[in-house]
């Protein structure tokens, strides 16, 4: 099918205003947060389930490749329309469809802004957990997409731990729900199948997420460290003392600098490491468990400890954590985030190879991870108008990645694979690992038409 004509049947579906096709619009579309570029050949935005499945079925019908997206954070190329075809934007689909207080659930269409909705749970004492920290901008389908983590995923989980169900387009159109309100749903759990599959097994249009009072009682405290390694041994120490506070969060020198010299929050510039360290919880006995973190980074030669007095104070050293890519932006005109996640206890010296790797191809690094999981998000800056360069940081890294499968982890905690980090794949599954995830691609869509060239490399025998 032509262009034009192809055109033509998508505005009588959902009206003129919501087809995109002039050359302005291809370029705000061709990208997201990562450093993938491919325009659709149209851009549609639909404002119900309803026209969703329709431009689903007809996207089956005619062989056209379609890509649901959001509002274009993600960080791995998975919005990217690298085969053209259909890009379909969720972001008018906003609403909170259900406010169920008495259950803890809500229900809500996927183009809802991740901070909207938890403004609004605010207002009734409620709080859904999972806090990207792109929350200001970022989607509920997007999170689902990813399986987004955040700060607080380290006590809390990630969105998958968040969403108990789910409404979704097949890739022939077809409308099914999976999930609810109730817990343990009978029969295969396809809400974990279709949960972090970045849009290649079907198309989210409504979600039910589970929602909690918010703490009695929080207490969040800045750590500063002379070296890295402190850093890492608290956070071990803390664990293996059996507390779980709901963050750990550390960010290194060079992060520290940017996220000062953007936002003066107050961060010591000569410092190697902050820990940014928060427990909620119950009114009765934080003190105590304050006192118990606050002595273990004593036993870990923490230089300063300071304790946010009020919500001001706290909400300037979260000011600073979720600004820190943002302000790393401003010391290059680009950065690749790596997102690897490792056992805990080898975070310093994963941490030392990450070091080693930016010296070895003349690359700055910024750190900034949620200590508590062991992931990591090196933040490799350069500037892509050198090609030199350009080529030097996606060795550097491929490198890292290959130093976190070692260390026993993964290539990726909640960015996902997209098209990034696809070669990366084969260091973490077997070629019969990613036979097996082929098998359930084809089962949902069977002609590779939902958000194709993502996650899964092709196969040994193919290439």
């Amino acid at each position: 099918m032509d262009k034009e004509t192809m055109i033509a049947e998508l505005v009588k579906m959902v009206g003129r205003d919501n087809v995109l096709s002039s050359a302005m619009y291809f370029k705000l579309y061709e990208y997201d947060a990562s450093l993938n570029r491919s325009q659709p050949d149209c851009i549609v935005l639909t404002e119900s389930t309803e026209q969703v499945a329709q431009v689903v079925k007809f996207a089956h019908a005619n062989r056209i490749p379609l890509i649901a997206r959001g509002t274009g954070t993600n960080l791995s190329g998975g919005s990217v329309a690298v085969q053209g075809g259909i890009s379909l934007v969720l972001t008018k689909m906003n609403k909170i469809l259900d406010l169920d207080i008495e259950n803890q659930r809500v229900v809500v269409q996927p183009g809802i802004i991740t901070l909207d909705l938890k403004n609004e749970l605010a207002k009734h004492g409620y709080l859904y957990q999972p806090d990207p920290a792109s929350e200001k901008v970022t989607t509920i389908g997007g999170n689902f997409g990813e399986n987004a983590g955040g700060p607080h995923c380290l006590k809390y989980g990630v969105t998958s731990n968040h969403v108990l169900g789910a409404e979704v387009v097949l890739d022939n159109g077809e409308v099914i729900r999976v999930g609810g309100k109730a817990l343990d749903n009978p029969g295969f759990d396809l809400l974990g199948i279709l949960g972090a599959s970045e849009g290649t097994l079907g198309i989210v249009t409504e979600a039910t997420l589970r929602i909690v009072p918010k703490a009695e009682a929080i207490k969040t405290m800045l750590c500063i460290f002379d070296s890295i390694e402190d850093g890492g041994n608290t956070v071990t120490a803390i664990i293996g003392e059996g507390m779980i506070p709901a963050t750990l969060e550390m960010m290194d020198n060079l992060t520290i600098k940017a996220v000062e010299e953007a936002y003066h929050v107050g961060f010591p510039l000569d410092a190697a490491a902050i820990l940014i360290v928060e427990l909620d919880g119950l009114k009765d006995g934080m003190d105590r468990l304050t006192e118990r973190i606050l002595a273990i980074c004593r036993q870990h030669k923490v230089r300063e400890i300071r304790v946010a007095k009020d919500q001001a104070e706290r909400d300037k050293i979260w000011a600073g954590r979720k600004g820190a890519f943002g302000a790393v932006g401003r010391l290059r005109p680009n950065y690749l985030v790596n997102d690897g996640t490792v056992p805990r206890t080898r975070l310093p010296e994963t941490l030392a190879k990450v070091v080693e790797i930016g010296k070895k191809y003349r690359l700055p690094i910024a750190n900034v991870f949620h200590a508590g999981d062991g992931n990591l998000h090196p933040l490799i800056l350069f500037d892509e108008r050198d090609k030199d360069e350009l080529a030097r940081v996606h060795a550097a890294a491929t490198e890292i990645m290959e130093v976190c499968a070692a260390m026993g982890g993964t290539i990726s905690g909640e960015h996902g694979i997209g098209l990034e980090k696809m070669h990366g794949m084969a260091m973490v599954f077997s070629e019969k690992d990613m036979a097996a995830m082929r098998q359930v691609k084809a089962a949902f869509d069977p002609l590779n038409l939902l958000n194709p060239g993502k996650v899964l490399p092709e196969s040994e025998k193919a290439a």
